[in-house]
């Protein structure tokens, strides 16, 4: 997500109970060795690009269906622009974490924040909702972009 002007917001991972169960796959194992070789997030276009780029004969449509399921089984994170693209990023934590990104260059930091946690929990248990699951995005610009 290193474009300059775009606003991104996060979309959720799907909760899909299968996906955890899928074979894992050749292409599946390619999309996820182009998203760790970058910190960046990548839009499904640019992964496609990447991998035509190294020699590797995968369509545009796999690529899709490969990061879905990873977004899926929680191993990517994503960001939604405002135009309604999806950014994927191989997670760098394991547990349940937040992002904080940079508006200008796309630089992210994973933070955990036991304060949001119970902030949400008592939000959801006020309004009587159980089995919640939330994301927090907060965006602004990093230290070297605001100067």
């Amino acid at each position: 997500m290193s474009k300059v002007g775009r606003t991104v917001v996060p979309t959720p991972a799907h909760t899909d109970p299968e996906a955890r169960t899928r074979r894992r796959t050749r292409q599946g194992a390619l999309v996820t060795e182009a998203l760790g070789n970058t910190d960046e997030f990548q839009s499904a276009q640019e992964v496609f690009a990447t991998l035509r780029a190294d020699g590797h004969n995968i369509g545009l449509t796999t690529v899709y269906r490969h990061l879905t399921d990873l977004a899926d089984r929680g191993s990517v994170d994503v960001l939604r622009s405002a135009d309604g693209e999806n950014w994927y990023r191989k997670c760098r934590a394991e547990a349940h974490h937040h992002h904080l990104v940079c508006r200008a260059c796309g630089r992210t930091v994973e933070i955990k924040s036991s304060t949001v946690e119970r902030w949400a929990q008592k939000v959801a248990e006020d309004e009587g909702f159980s089995e919640i699951s939330h994301t927090v995005e907060i965006f602004g610009l990093c230290r070297a972009c605001g100067r």
